[in-house]
């Protein structure tokens, strides 16, 4: 039974809801808060309710963004799609030196234990920028598990007959691991995509 009064009990149900966080975590975070001094709580719950009332989608990509259109759609003109599932993947992809493409934010992936099938996700929203620019290529940048897999799979087949040259990450061996704690998995997708040196 929790023994702690009635509002920190509270904060630490909210911090609970948050994905990855567990009892001892949210305890922690709402021991925390109490250390804060007014003005700094009252900044806190300000950021929370203007990432809710701010943020919002971009239009064109599905990226966050505080206006109609993100700055990357701003700002870079490409004829490469980089297809992702969540728009924080595009942080991660941004790290790349020499990034020349805009992205296209799915908003999740095909699984159907969860419910969600093609029509759940920005697929057409996809096929429809295709349809109206000059599209060459489109990066599928999904994630290498069951969802993200079958979701570049259905993508794929849907561009096939478009032309549109479709690529996939390459999977495999990262840099550092050892090969003695791979799975089959990833040693197969290493072989498989290999490359002559």
């Amino acid at each position: 039974m929790d023994k702690n009064c009635e509002p920190i009990a509270r904060l630490i149900g909210c911090f609970m809801s948050l994905p990855g966080v567990g009892y001892k975590t949210a305890q922690r975070y709402a021991y925390s808060v109490l250390k804060l001094d007014k003005t700094d709580c009252s900044n806190f719950a300000k950021a929370i309710v203007d990432v809710k009332d701010k943020v919002k989608f971009c239009k064109i990509c599905g990226n966050f963004t505080e206006n109609d259109v993100c700055d990357i759609c701003k700002n870079r003109q490409s004829d490469i799609i980089c297809v992702v599932k969540e728009p924080k993947d595009i942080i991660a992809l941004e790290k790349v030196k020499n990034t020349k493409w805009v992205y296209h934010v799915l908003q999740g992936c095909i699984s159907p234990l969860e419910g969600k099938g093609p029509d759940d996700i920005r697929i057409k929203e996809l096929l429809d920028r295709i349809n109206n620019g000059n599209v060459k290529e489109v990066i599928l940048a999904t994630n290498p598990d069951v969802e993200g897999e079958a979701t570049a799979i259905y993508i794929s087949r849907l561009l096939k007959p478009l032309g549109i040259k479709t690529t996939r990450l390459a999977q495999g061996i990262s840099m550092g691991s050892d090969l003695e704690y791979a799975d089959e998995v990833t040693l197969t997708k290493a072989i498989e995509s290999r490359t002559e040196i």
